[in-house]
């Protein structure tokens, strides 16, 4: 899992790794250096989600370096 890209901006984890772009907010800044995993199914009722700033569902890290 550790191989995966994701996004700095906004720590969605990228399903493809050989994408250039987030697929959810378009951001080119992506990283392999992250730590921690989330899904978050049901943003509208989630505290954590609340707490990512998280509005649209999918898988998250935790902490992006």
């Amino acid at each position: 899992m550790a191989d995966r890209l994701v996004c700095r901006d906004c720590h969605r984890i990228q399903q493809n790794e050989e994408i250039e772009a987030c697929v959810a907010c378009g951001s080119t800044s992506l990283t392999e250096d992250w730590a921690g995993y989330v899904v978050i199914s049901h943003p509208e009722e989630s505290d954590i989600a609340e707490e990512m700033e998280v509005t649209e569902p999918g898988q998250y890290a935790l902490k992006v370096r």
